[in-house]
């Protein structure tokens, strides 16, 4: 039963970032297009006259955070036989990291700092705690294959954005190493619901 309602929060969670992302996206001040190639999702959550419904993207921001503290430590955890402690700091890592940027918006000189870390926290940090959780369950078939793919690809195109700051299509690398742990969040509910 557990399995069951991790498998839920999971895939609930990552389901409500994307409609949250696509909704706040069809009401930004820009073309929906332009607005996923030209616009960060941290701009989405900005509450200004750009993004009216930026309480949805930061409202998905915080949700996704707190899926992953629950669903990692209320049954996931079990499923991680090493390095058990590093996983856990990684999760809450993360996990902070993206309540961070959902709650300290962009945009501000006072604050953007603050946003920035929350911002690496969350890409950084949860990119590598996917690596970290498929060397650390005890087999490693396909669903660890894909969760190590996943972290591998967004540490990858992390590194890409973090030299391309200045290119106008930046978004779009933010955006594919972010995926990742929305990916990785609906194939973990996926898997712990047959379990």
């Amino acid at each position: 039963m557990k399995s069951k309602i991790a498998g839920i929060v999971f895939i609930a969670g990552s389901l409500y970032y994307l409609l949250a992302e696509a909704i706040s996206a069809i009401f930004f001040n820009d073309s929906l297009i332009n607005t996923y190639l030209f616009h960060t999702i941290s701009e989405l959550g900005i509450p200004n006259a750009n993004s009216p419904l930026s309480i949805l993207m930061n409202s998905a921001f915080i949700l996704i955070g707190l899926t992953l503290i629950f669903g990692n430590f209320y049954k996931f955890r079990e499923f991680i036989v090493k390095n058990k402690a590093i996983c856990y700091i990684f999760s809450m890592i993360t996990a902070i990291g993206v309540i961070i940027v959902g709650l300290i918006h962009g945009g501000n000189p006072l604050t953007s700092g603050y946003h920035t870390l929350g911002a690496v926290m969350a890409i950084l940090g949860g990119n590598i705690m996917l690596v970290l959780i498929s060397r650390s369950m005890g087999e490693f078939g396909f669903y660890q294959k894909a969760t190590l793919a996943l972290g591998v690809f967004g540490i990858i195109v992390f590194w890409i954005m973090f030299f391309s700051m200045a290119s106008p299509v930046m978004p779009v690398y933010e955006r594919l190493s972010v995926y990742t742990l929305i990916v990785w969040s609906f194939i973990t509910g996926v898997r712990l619901l047959k379990v």
